[in-house]
Parts: structure tokens; sequence; C-alpha cells
């Protein structure tokens, strides 16, 4: 299989050829176009009961499509996201990756999908007591608000709710104000979140939620 993302970063679109035989996993509604010769198959993102855990706790879809390349020539495969912004690609190698709500958007053969318990500073964070949890061998797909920026963790790092959208499970999250009381009011960031460990995040540039606060007052 090959790939290239284009349009990157405000616009980015991924952009898949499907070799003989092979196939490729999809969060439902990711698919902008595709050659009329491969076969989609929709069904449960890893059955029923592993779908509903990633639904209700994972911010994912109920289900996934599966497209397949039954032929015996290279077909086309092209995948967006709901979201302006950026999309990146991790070969996992027998890694674990975990995602916020949303960011997820397709796996090939080989990743497991599931969900891990992200403790009390998440869900206070506003991002849910699950993430979603990338497994396995193979290259996961995902995607993000705004720009995507690589950041390797070595101890602490502070970062802004709603910024992160994915990160090594070694790393521990703690949320705590951005300075005094007072100071955490009128500085305008409130809350934050304190990353301890060592481990790769990605971060987005922007947030849905600054966007709602900034669309707000205007409607």
């Amino acid at each position: 299989m090959k790939h290239e993302i284009r349009y990157k970063p405000a616009f980015a679109t991924l952009f898949v050829t499907l070799q003989p035989g092979d196939s490729l996993t999809a969060e439902a509604g990711a698919m902008a176009s595709m050659s009329a010769e491969l076969s989609m198959e929709t069904k449960f993102s890893g059955g029923l009961i592993p779908a509903l855990l990633k639904k209700f706790f994972g911010g994912e879809s109920l289900f996934v499509n599966v497209f397949k390349n039954e032929t015996q020539r290279p077909l086309e495969l092209v995948l967006t996201q709901p979201s302006i912004g950026d999309m990146e690609q991790i070969a996992l190698n027998g890694k674990t990756i975990c995602f916020q709500p949303g960011a997820y958007i397709a796996h090939t053969s080989g990743v497991n999908l599931g969900v891990q318990w992200a403790g009390f500073a998440s869900w206070l964070a506003g991002e849910g007591l699950f993430k979603l949890k990338a497994s396995g061998r193979g290259q996961v797909f995902f995607g993000a608000y705004g720009g995507l920026t690589e950041k390797q963790v070595n101890g602490d790092f502070v970062v802004d709710n709603g910024h992160l959208v994915a990160y090594d499970p070694s790393i521990k999250m703690n949320i705590r104000m951005s300075g005094g009381l007072l100071g955490s009011v009128t500085s305008g960031e409130g809350l934050v979140n304190r990353l301890t460990g060592q481990g790769k995040i990605y971060l987005q540039s922007r947030t849905v939620d600054g966007l709602v606060r900034f669309l707000r007052p205007k409607l």
C-alpha cells in the first residue's frame, strides 16, 4: 500500500493506493472518493461490544468501513476528516498510541483498536474518561483541527486543554490551574494539562472550543 497526504497543513487529504490484496479500515464517513472497483464493507468496529465502548468512551463512530482491493491492479482511495486541519501517519511496529476523541481516521491490517482508561484528569479537561488506543503492527492515520506538531516529552510539559491530540500511554496527565485562582481566571487560560513521563505527543495548533468561543458573540 502506498499513501500520500496532500494539501497540508490546512486541508490535509489522504490519498491511498491499494495494491491487489490490500485492505484499509477507516472511520465511518471518512471516504471522499474511491475507485469503483474497490469493495467496501461496513461493520462494527471490532465487534458489537468493543464498538459500543469506542463509541461512548472513545468518542469514535460505532461503525467502520473496510476497503479491499480484490482486483489485479492498483486502485485509489481518498480519505478526509470533518474538521479543517492537518493529518499524520504513525507506524506502530509493536508500539501503542492513544488518541483524543475524533482524531482517528484509518488504519492498516495488523492494528488493533480499543479503549484505555484516561483517568479523572482527562474527564476534568473535558476529554472523557477513556481514550481510543491503537496497538499492534501497522500504520495509523489521524488528524486534527489546525496544524500538527510532534514533540518528545522528557519529564514535565504543560499543554493547554484541547491541544493534545495523541500521546504515548506511558505519559500521565494532571489537570491543574494555570496559575493562582485570580491569575487562572484573568489570563484566560483556566485549567491546563501537566504531562509527566517520557514519550511522544502530538499537538494541534487550534481547538474547536476556541473556535466556538470566538463565534458565539457574533451569532
